[in-house]
Formats: C-alpha cells, structure tokens, sequence
C-alpha cells in the first residue's frame, strides 16, 4: 500500500504520525510511504532521515494527500484539508468526530474511511489515547502552574508553598489516565490535591498510589461545587470513549470560584468538559481566556508542546495498527487485531461508530454488515 505522512497544519501542531523507526518497518514490507518535505523537522527528523530508511519525499501536502491510500496523521483534517478528502481513503488519525460534526459530515460525504487513534479499545483500554493522556496529565498541571502566577494573570500561588505557607490547591476531575499522571505531577510539585472520581475501585488505588498525599471525593455536583470553591487549579479530565464530554462543571461553579485560579480542561478536544469552555477552544497561540474572573486553558493538542517525547510515544501505539493495515488490508486486518474494528468511526459514507451516531444524530451501520 501507499501511505502518506503530511505536515500538520493545526495551529503550534509539532508532532508527525511517523518515525524513520516506524517508516522503516512499513517500508520493509514492501509498502511506499511518502513524507510531505519537513514534516518531521519539529520532532527532530530530518527529511534525510526518512530518505535513509527508505521514505520518498514529496514537495507538498497536495503529492502526498493525492498519491497516497492511507493518510497517516496526527490530528484531525481541518478544513483547508477537506478538498483532499476522497471515497476509498484511509485516514488514520485523532479524529474526536463526535465533537467535530462539521468533518464528520465531510468523511461521509466523501465515503472516507476514518480510523480514530482515540476509539481503538482492548481489553476496556485505550492504547493510542493512553501514552497522549500521560503527557497531557502532566502538561496540564505544568502549564497550569506558570498561568498562576502574577504575570500570567493569575492568583500568584505556589503549587508547593513553602514553610509556614500553605500549597495550592489542586482539584483533578476524573480517575482514568490522564488524571493519574496530572495527579503524580501535582503530588511531585508539593501541592494539596483532591481527586474527584465515580469509580470507587479507581479511587482506591489512587489513594494506595499515593498514599497519605492525596484526598479523594466521590463526584457529585455538590463535592465539585465545594471543592472548586477552594481550588487554585483545576484540572477537568473526564472522557467517555468515542462521546462528546459531558459538562461536569457548570458555569454556576465557575463564578463561585476564586478570581485568578486556573482551569485547564483537557477534554476540550471532545467538546470540553466545562460549561464555560463550550464552543471556546484554544491554541497555544493564545491559550487562555479569562471568564467570571478564572483563567481557562482550552488548548485542543496539549501534547503538541513537547513534540519530541509525544511523537515517540504516539508512534510507539499507533505503528502497530499501520503496519497490520498496510500489509493485510483493512478487512484481513481485522482478523489480525480485531480492536481495528472498533477505530473504524466512518466507512462508505456511513457512521460505524455508536458514539459518534447517537451524539450527532446519524443511523448506526455494524460494520461486519459493510465489509
């Protein structure tokens, strides 16, 4: 097969879908693989590194997008990318379709096959969301940090404090991995946190993680209203696969907080998990807004800032999946890894994923009624 790896043109986007490493076993294979000229340059892969291992590189966005079967990318189309769209197409991607009706409407109208790195599931897991929600945890707390202090518009507080003065307060929203791996930063940097979860099991073995350092409260909308009024940062963490987030924050909530406190909503890239982050998205070419006097970061592709350890990572989970596609097919794939089946969110102009149809309103195809 031919595979193609564009530049991504999300705005402050740094991550490519693909290593040499990985360009290397797919070109081994015997598959083509094209690589639009400095996609990799931001991740520290020079075009002459992917010559080496065997990629061919292509001057423009528009060589790759048209020669090739699969597109292999790191996020989602956007709309300057849409007249690419074609039927018989594999774009192999972030997708997040559920928050995206706009692109959802293009990848059926143009009978594109879409598989979403985020709806992959094995075994109740998510394995190419995992290693971006590890580094989108820890982000989350870092970059809270620094907008909390005075020249950044914030509060001016310490995550740690310091002797006789209290820490900060940290409330994460959520037990899955991204709230693990925002709690062991927040722990690590001295701060107070309290983890706000519905899985009691997961609660436990936060606070066996964790032991002493954190508290921990079942969530309801009463918990997170007195939490938040304490809190200096918060961080929103709550994902249902494949769903639009449902608001756990309420914009009621956000005005009884402290003006200068911090929220970052990691689930912004599914729509956002708080009521005052809704249609207010941002880049890391202006990362925040202010509202009811509280900071909110909304920045869509969070691990796009450290785009050399995310591109290792990201690759790592998703050069898997190519590699069965690109060398069986994407039907005999799925006798390979049958989890393919439950990233394919689109196929012949028809929704295949329950999530993405009953959240934007499309009829449910079962895709073995399709292949």
């Amino acid at each position: 097969m031919i595979i193609g790896v564009v530049k991504e043109i999300k705005d402050q986007e740094s991550r490519v879908a693909a290593t040499p490493a990985s360009v290397k076993e797919l070109v081994e294979q015997g598959n083509t693989v094209y690589i639009e000229k400095a996609a990799g340059l931001a991740s520290g892969f020079t075009d002459e590194k992917y010559i080496s291992k065997g990629a061919t590189i292509l001057d423009t966005a528009k060589e790759v997008w048209e020669k090739s079967d699969i597109i292999y990318k790191v996020k989602e189309p956007i709309e300057s990318e849409y007249k690419y769209l074609r039927p018989g197409l594999i774009v192999y991607s972030y997708l997040h379709l559920s928050a995206d009706p706009k692109l959802t409407k293009e990848m059926i109208d143009k009978k594109v096959t879409s598989i979403a790195f985020e709806t992959i599931e094995v075994n109740d897991t998510l394995p190419l969301l995992k290693p971006m929600s590890e580094v989108a945890g820890r982000m989350a707390v870092q970059e809270g940090a620094k907008y909390l202090t005075i020249p950044m518009g914030g509060k001016g507080v310490l995550l740690e404090g310091v002797p006789g003065v209290s820490p900060a307060h940290v409330v994460i929203i959520g037990s899955g991995t991204v709230a693990n791996a925002a709690t062991r930063m927040a722990v690590g940097m001295g701060a107070r946190v309290t983890v706000i979860g519905r899985n009691i099991e997961k609660l436990g073995k936060f606070i066996d993680v964790f032991s002493g350092a954190i508290e921990t409260l079942y969530s309801t909308p009463g918990n997170i209203e007195d939490a938040l009024k304490s809190a200096d940062l918060v961080v929103s963490t709550v994902l249902t696969p494949g769903h639009k987030a449902q608001k756990i924050v309420t914009e009621e909530m956000v005005k009884n907080m402290e003006k200068g406190s911090v929220i970052v909503d990691v689930a912004i890239d599914q729509g956002g998990s708080i009521e005052t982050t809704e249609n207010h998205p941002t880049s890391y070419s202006d990362p925040v807004f202010v509202k009811h006097g509280v900071i909110h970061y909304a920045v869509t592709n969070i691990p796009g800032a450290v785009a050399k350890t995310s591109t290792y990572a990201l690759s790592n989970a998703t050069s898997k999946y190519i590699n069965l596609i690109a060398k069986y097919g994407l039907k005999d794939s799925i006798k390979h890894a049958k989890e393919i089946a439950s990233g394919i969110n689109t196929y012949d102009g028809k929704v295949t994923y329950k999530a993405v149809a009953d959240d934007l309103g499309y009829d449910f195809h079962e895709l073995s009624d399709l292949l």
